[in-house]
């Protein structure tokens, strides 16, 4: 999407009163992609978050094991 298209989008969200319908289609379509493209990478960080925890912990825990802290 251009900068063109982002400035349309925007200019029917801020005024979606005066917009017709399918202007507001175009800006529903765009927010919903935007949405599942936003879900999507949380995630994805969501999974990534996990296993550098999971690896984290692992490395403390023969870390700990061996400095003979329990």
């Amino acid at each position: 999407m251009n900068q063109e298209e982002i400035e349309k989008i925007t200019e029917i969200i801020n005024d979606y009163k005066n917009q017709s319908n399918k202007d507001l289609e175009k800006a529903m379509d765009f927010i919903s992609n935007e949405f599942e493209s936003t879900k999507q990478k949380v995630i994805v960080m969501t999974h990534h978050l996990d296993k550098l925890e999971n690896t984290y912990n692992l490395i403390l825990k023969e870390h700990s094991t061996r400095n003979g802290v329990k």
